[in-house]
C-alpha cells in the first residue's frame, strides 16, 4: 500500500514577501508535529490576505520545510484541482471559506475530516463582547453568525469524521459523529513542564503561608475578560488576602488596565508586563514565580492557556465558561466561579488561600493532567485518528 497523502486546508495567515514566506511560528511548529506523526506525505493549503502576523511571525524557506506548501487567493473556493492527488483532507470548520469543501471532497471520492474549536454559543458571546461595535451592529453580527452556522453544520454533517478542540466543540461534534475525537491544543513539549524541583519549591512556599502569586498571560481583550483582572485584585485587597498579580500581554485593554492599577492603588500588588516569548521566557517564569492562573475568560473558546499554565504546575481559578467548567471537572486542577462575577472569582482565590493543602493538590492535579496531554501526545492522537480514515469512503 502506498503511503497516504494528507492535504490540510488551514486558516493560518501567510504573507508572501521579497525574502520568502512568513508564517505564524505556532503554526509552523504544529505542522512539523503533524508531519512527524503522519505515515505519509503532507501538503498544506493556505489562503493569502493577511496584512500582518502580530505575534510570532516567522520567515521560512518552503523548500526546507517537511511539508508541501500551497497558497491560493484569499477568498478562492477550494476546487477539485486543489485536492487532486490527496488521499485524505483535513479542514477547519471554523473557517467560513471552507463551506462547500464537503461537496468537493464527496465529488472526488476523498474522505474529509473537519476540525472545530468554536461553538455557536462561543461565537455569539465573542460578538456580544466586541466593544468596538455599537449595540445595533453587534445585533447584526449575531444574526450573521447564526445564519452562517447553518452552513457550518452542513460541513460538519458532510464530513467523514470530526476532530474537536476542547469540550464544548466536542459535545457539538458528537451530535454529527459519535466517534468524534477530542483533543486539547497546546504548546507544551516534554521539556517545558515544571520539574519536581519546581513543584517542591512552589509547594513548600505555599505551606509557609507566603502571599499567593497570581498570573495572567494572553491577549488583553474583552473576549478574554481582561477587564476583570484589576477588579479581582481590588476585591482580594478588600478581603485582606495577601497576593501579587502579574499580567503579561498586549491588546486593546492594556491602557485601561494600566489606569485601573494606578487609580486603584494596586501598584504594590499588580504588575503589567509586555508580552514575552513563550518557551524561553514565559514558561520558565511561570514555573518559578506563580501559583495560580487567574482566568477571566467570559466565553468558552478552547484556549491553550489552560493546559500550558497547568503544565507549569499552576492551579487555575477562573470563570465557569463551558471550557473551564468541563476541564476543571476532568482535571480537578482548580476552582470555577459564576461567569462574569468578580466577587465570586475573588472568593475562589480566597478559598485557595485558606486551604493551602487543597491548592497544592490542585497544582499536582494540574501538572499531572497536562502531562497526559502534551503537544506530542495530542498531535499523535490526531494523526492516528486521521490515518485510520485514509483510504476509506468519503462519507460516514
Amino acid at each position: 500500500m502506498t503511503a497516504p497523502r494528507l492535504l490540510m486546508i488551514a486558516p493560518a495567515p501567510v504573507i508572501r514577501g521579497s525574502r520568502g514566506i512568513t508564517l505564524d511560528r505556532k503554526f509552523v511548529e504544529g505542522m512539523r508535529h503533524h508531519v512527524a506523526s503522519w505515515p505519509g506525505s503532507v501538503a498544506v493549503l493556505l489562503r493569502e490576505g493577511a496584512g500582518n502576523i502580530p505575534f510570532g511571525a516567522m520567515e521560512i524557506d518552503p523548500a526546507s520545510e517537511p511539508y508541501d506548501l500551497r497558497i491560493i487567493a484569499a477568498h478562492a473556493p477550494v476546487t477539485a484541482r486543489d485536492v487532486d492527488g490527496a488521499d485524505l483532507l483535513l479542514c477547519s470548520a471554523d473557517d467560513d471559506r471552507n463551506f462547500g469543501v464537503e461537496a468537493v471532497a464527496a465529488s472526488c471520492g476523498i474522505p474529509l475530516v473537519a476540525s472545530l474549536e468554536y461553538t455557536l454559543e462561543t461565537r455569539l458571546r465573542i460578538a456580544a463582547l466586541d466593544t468596538t461595535k455599537s449595540s445595533p451592529r453587534r445585533a447584526l453580527s449575531a444574526l450573521r453568525i447564526a445564519w452562517r452556522d447553518r452552513k457550518r453544520r452542513a460541513l460538519l454533517s458532510g464530513a467523514a469524521a470530526l476532530q474537536a478542540n476542547g469540550y464544548p466543540a466536542h459535545a457539538l461534534c458528537r451530535r454529527f459523529d459519535p466517534q468524534a475525537l477530542l483533543y486539547l491544543d497546546n504548546r507544551m513539549t516534554a521539556d517545558l513542564f515544571a520539574s519536581p524541583e519546581d513543584q517542591s519549591a512552589r509547594h513548600a512556599r505555599l505551606m509557609s503561608g507566603a502571599p499567593l502569586r497570581l498570573v495572567y498571560s494572553g491577549r488583553l481583550e474583552p473576549m478574554k475578560g481582561a477587564q476583570d483582572l484589576a477588579p479581582v485584585a481590588t476585591a482580594l485587597l478588600a478581603r485582606n488576602i495577601p497576593f501579587t498579580l502579574d499580567i503579561f500581554g498586549a491588546g486593546s485593554l492594556r491602557g485601561r488596565i494600566a489606569d485601573q492599577i494606578a487609580q486603584g492603588g494596586l501598584e504594590d500588588h499588580v504588575t503589567l508586563h509586555d508580552p514575552v516569548d513563550f518557551a524561553t521566557e514565559l514558561v520558565p517564569w511561570l514555573r518559578r514565580n506563580a501559583d495560580i492562573y487567574l482566568c477571566c475568560h467570559r466565553q468558552s473558546d478552547p484556549s491553550c492557556t489552560y493546559l500550558e499554565n497547568m503544565g507549569c504546575g499552576l492551579a487555575v481559578a477562573g470563570y465557569a465558561n463551558g471550557m473551564w467548567a468541563a476541564l476543571a471537572k476532568a482535571s480537578r486542577a482548580g476552582r470555577a466561579s459564576a461567569l462574569g462575577d468578580v466577587s465570586a472569582l475573588a472568593a475562589e482565590v480566597a478559598a485557595f488561600d485558606a486551604d493551602r493543602e487543597g491548592l497544592i493538590q490542585a497544582s499536582k492535579n494540574a501538572h499531572d493532567f497536562a502531562r497526559g496531554h502534551d503537544v506530542e501526545t495530542e498531535f499523535r492522537a490526531r494523526m492516528e485518528h486521521l490515518a485510520g480514515l485514509a483510504g476509506q469512503g468519503a462519507s460516514r
